[in-house]
């Protein structure tokens, strides 16, 4: 037998047997039928049967048995009409409308074949970093997976671009393995993420503020990889030769050979000497003006960003016009007309006077009351003014402004120090590959995080910019738009039956009262916080072996939530731990999908037992992920805070 049957063979008795042997079946209550109902859907999921209609299908079966408990000749018709409900409270949920918006803008960006050129520019970038061709690898997986979010998808396209080109370089075949499986998962993570959408509605969290909590940990996540691949490339060398001189070189075009054999190899003083010098018949005006525009770019996008920061920071402060407001509880507003004196006194609190003494105040002034100075009434009228005026003027730039002003200057200027023609042939090759891909993440990202567009908005925009993506790069047809809406909507409809599978589930499961005993037992250990932690931690974990996220979402996560104001743990971070968490579910076998993609696109040679050994190490990664985290929540938690406190 197979080690991977074995292996799951072996979690299933793990959960049946201390079903059997724990479970008091002479005299079962209702939570007990729920506890045998979460340990009969596991192992079933774990057999093969499709999730979604294993959940609703345990979901019926035992909400009938509820019902019936309870009445008998009406537990039917409860059932179907808990069903209808269920269903109808999934359909009418709108964060799920951004699920098929974000999913069709992934199918698009897909299929704009952009992903070899951002391996092929990335590459030449780093080529001068230890194992090159593998933190390559894993930037791109980075950025093509935050544009795309389908980790099938982005383990294909780089295991048929990536996992050639390391293997005929040398590299280690477990090594490039496991760099093409965990940088293609890091899409369930970093945003715009469907798991943190499903995550959202299951919870009943912010998917803003868990795709602002989500942003840095992905990144840390990320850089965790690229030290580790730097670290074995320099120290195991064989695991990860270097790329040879001549791989480095790049072809330069006719032009710019010929400007940088008469001006010297640094981009910008080649290109001002050739515009000022004697003019080159090879080497056309509009060409080297084209070639000065690219290289000028960074400054211009330096300086003007920064300009624009100068403006918001140096603006004068807002003033409000109060002058038409009167304070609270004073008479002036009371007018003679509106009650005289006995308004003011109304309105300050003091009794009315009576008739005599209201006649008496009709009377004149006496003579030693006078009339406000001439000159403390004009210093009063321009008072306003001078607020008004001091308002208007700017404000100094703090002194943050100019160190950071200062920091970027000097990197811009080492920048074109170091910036030659081969440098100038990558960047551009960077502006037709990462840069579009960048614009349309930010445009998306921003304008959720600085709430700007609801993420259904957004994933809205993103959809259209997936469309523009497409078209630009001349991969706009028919055929197509066909794939991709159809790919949408199988994918669309297999999260949303989940959440009705999953709803139901978890009403029957609240039916029967396994929520309550689940929450009687975890208390009656008295537990802190941080061990409580710990152990959902842990179960997530184990449970990223034989099941996947979706599974973990729908079906464990309406067991921990209620959990959490018991232990005053906030959602929004316990939901961060589980996204880092259940990277594991596709790098831990034996369900491990990642491997299985990989495996699909692979040489012969190439086993599926190398893939998971590939994997390993980086599934100690995300354990250390996971812990830093933990012991520094501000990681999470910092954006969402700066944002919306």
């Amino acid at each position: 037998m197979r080690i991977e049957l074995r292996f799951g063979f072996g979690l299933m008795a793990a959960i049946l047997l201390p079903t059997l042997l724990l479970m008091p079946w002479g005299d079962m209550s209702n939570g007990h039928l729920g506890l045998l109902m979460l340990s009969l859907v596991v192992v079933a999921i774990m057999m093969g049967f499709p999730t979604a209609f294993t959940l609703m299908g345990m979901g019926v079966l035992f909400a009938w048995f509820a019902y019936r408990h309870a009445n008998p000749e009406i537990a039917l018709q409860q059932t179907l009409d808990l069903m209808v409900q269920r269903t109808y409270a999934v359909m009418s949920n709108d964060v799920l409308i951004a699920v098929p918006l974000f999913v069709y803008m992934g199918y698009l960006v897909e299929r704009a074949n952009l992903i070899e050129k951002l391996f092929k520019s990335i590459h030449l970038a780093m080529a001068r970093i230890p194992g090159s061709l593998a933190v390559a690898t894993l930037i791109t997986c980075a950025i093509f997976a935050t544009a795309t979010g389908i980790v099938g998808a982005v383990v294909t396209l780089m295991g048929l671009l990536a996992f050639p080109a390391m293997l005929r370089q040398g590299y280690d075949i477990k090594l490039s393995a496991g760099a093409i499986t965990a940088g293609g998962c890091l899409g369930i993570l970093i945003p715009p993420s469907v798991l943190l959408i499903v995550y959202g509605a299951t919870a009943g969290v912010s998917v803003v503020q868990l795709y602002a909590g989500a942003f840095f940990p992905g990144i840390m996540l990320a850089g965790l990889y690229v030290g580790y691949v730097i670290l074995v490339a320099k120290l195991k060398p064989h695991m990860a030769p270097p790329l040879s001189a001549e791989e480095r070189i790049v072809k330069l075009p006719a032009g710019s050979q010929a400007v940088a054999d008469a001006h010297g190899r640094k981009a910008l003083p080649a290109l001002i000497g050739a515009l000022k010098g004697r003019v080159n018949e090879a080497v056309p005006a509009s060409f080297l003006l084209r070639q000065l525009f690219i290289v000028l770019l960074p400054a211009a996008v330096w300086f003007g960003s920064m300009g624009l920061v100068y403006k918001v920071v140096t603006a004068p402060p807002e003033q409000l016009d109060v002058s038409g407001l009167q304070e609270m509880g004073s008479g002036a507003a009371v007018t003679p007309e509106e009650g005289g004196e006995e308004g003011r006194a109304e309105a300050i609190g003091e009794p009315p006077a009576d008739e005599d003494e209201a006649e008496g105040a009709e009377e004149p002034p006496a003579a030693g009351a006078k009339e406000p100075p001439a000159e403390e009434a004009k210093t009063q009228a321009e008072a306003p003014a001078a607020a008004e005026e001091a308002a208007a003027e700017a404000q100094p730039a703090p002194e943050s402004f100019w160190i950071i002003f200062a920091v970027g200057t000097a990197a811009v200027l080492f920048f074109y120090w170091i910036f030659d023609f081969a440098r100038l042939e990558i960047f551009k090759m960077l502006l037709g590959s990462f840069f579009p891909l960048a614009v349309l993440i930010l445009a998306v990202l921003g304008s959720i995080v600085f709430g700007l567009a609801t993420p259904t908005e957004a994933a809205a925009v993103g959809s259209l910019g997936g469309i523009l993506l497409a078209a630009a790069y001349g991969r706009l047809n028919l055929d197509v738009m066909k794939e991709s809406v159809f790919l949408t909507a199988k994918t669309s409809a297999m999260v949303c039956w989940l959440f009705v599978g999953s709803s139901i589930f978890s009403a029957a499961f609240a039916l029967l009262g396994g929520q309550e005993l689940v929450e009687k037992w975890v208390l009656s250990l008295d537990m802190t916080p941080v061990q409580f932690m710990i152990l959902a931690q842990c179960i997530i974990f184990i449970l990223g072996w034989p099941l996947e996220w979706t599974e973990i979402i729908v079906i464990f996560m309406p067991i921990f939530i209620p959990l959490l104001p018991h232990f005053d743990i906030n959602p929004l971070f316990f939901g961060l731990l589980v996204a880092l968490n259940l990277q594991t579910a596709f790098l831990s076998p034996p369900v491990a999908m990642a491997a299985f993609y990989l495996k699909g696109v692979a040489p012969p040679h190439v086993t599926l037992n190398q893939i998971f050994l590939g994997m390993m190490p980086f599934m100690g990664i995300q354990i250390i992920a996971v812990v830093l985290l933990y012991l520094f929540p501000g990681i999470g938690l910092w954006l969402p805070s700066i944002l919306y406190q």
